[in-house]
């Protein structure tokens, strides 16, 4: 064989062997890459962050339990996701039975955290590169309660909570915070942190409280209850009416003169008991002014008493309604 055609052979071995070094190459480089195992956890964590809670479920091949759907797509789904920041998906390490487990970590609220995927090689896509995905699970749920309440917020989204509790499927990792900012009760905001499927996550308790706006209309009924009452007081000329305060008196007094006025107006408190909102006793002073006679002299001269008194009321709250049902005892 001449030297030419041995230099001609030998180029295109080289060829070769290069062509194939190169295609080794790219295998191993799509296998670490669009074919690796994180490839499935970064789409997961796409799919999170946009929102899209039927793409991620599909991902993750996970079965949601008996629960109230809320997180799961939307704004509640896309603001948990929204609080992981500084995200680093670490190499996968092997696990028997073709198995893989990805971990992650990230940081929420300033606490580093981490959690684990486990995946599965589920077969090779022409001949040479592999396809990963979730092995199959369940997603973990989070129960929320509120006293007294009936509704709260998730995440920026309003939830109903019968007989004050519900339980949320919720995706992995991610941050919910629940709150209650009614017009007339509210409760300051609690969160919970989810890393896993299978951790355990502490109830949220929302404990709910009477607002200023309810405070402030409860008082402004009772007010005008009270000052009702007064009038009403006097124009029936009564020492002894049918209102939460009286005066006692063995003196005749002039008919015409009674006049009575509320002197100081009870400060409203408003509690949870016994699975209902109730006022706490109203204590307040009123002034009675008269012109009596002295039963043994006959002098006419000016009563002028102020006096204590007390009563309880039934609160209703329905919507943006409020009513205050005085309860007097005769």
């Amino acid at each position: 064989m001449s030297q030419a055609l041995v230099r001609i052979a030998a180029g295109w071995l080289l060829g070769l062997m290069l062509a194939v070094a190169g295609a080794v190459v790219a295998v191993n480089l799509v296998n670490n890459t669009v074919a690796s195992p994180q490839q499935p956890v970064r789409e997961y964590l796409d799919a999170l962050q946009d929102g899209d809670g039927g793409r991620a479920l599909g991902l993750l091949r996970a079965t949601v339990p008996p629960s109230n759907a809320a997180m799961l797509d939307g704004t509640g789904l896309q603001t948990a996701a929204s609080r992981l920041t500084n995200v680093e998906i670490g190499d996968p390490q092997d696990r028997p039975g073709d198995q893989v487990v990805v971990p992650m970590e990230y940081t929420i609220d300033g606490s580093r955290l981490s959690t684990e995927f486990l995946l599965e090689k589920t077969g090779t896509e022409w001949i040479f590169f592999n396809t990963w995905a979730f092995v199959p699970s369940r997603l973990p749920t989070l129960d929320i309660t509120v006293v007294n309440g009936n509704q709260a917020n998730v995440n920026g989204v309003p939830v109903n909570m019968p007989n004050g509790r519900n339980s949320f499927a919720v995706f992995y990792p991610g941050e919910y915070e629940a709150a209650l900012n009614g017009q007339y009760f509210s409760a300051p905001a609690t969160r919970a942190t989810v890393t896993a499927r299978d951790v355990p996550v502490a109830p949220l308790n929302l404990l709910t409280q009477a607002t200023g706006r309810l405070k402030e209309d409860v008082a402004d009924k009772v007010k005008e209850f009270l000052d009702g009452c007064a009038a009403e007081a006097g124009k029936e000329q009564k020492l002894q009416p049918d209102c939460p305060f009286y005066y006692a008196s063995n003196n005749r007094v002039q008919d015409g003169s009674i006049k009575w006025t509320v002197t100081e107006y009870p400060n409203v408190s408003i509690e949870p008991f016994d699975g209902r909102w109730v006022v706490a006793p109203l204590d307040g002073k009123a002034k009675v002014e008269a012109l009596q006679q002295n039963s043994f002299t006959g002098i006419w001269y000016p009563l002028e008493a102020e006096v204590d008194f007390s009563f309880t009321t039934r609160l209703d709250v329905s919507g943006d309604a409020v009513k205050v049902t005085p309860m007097l005892s005769f």
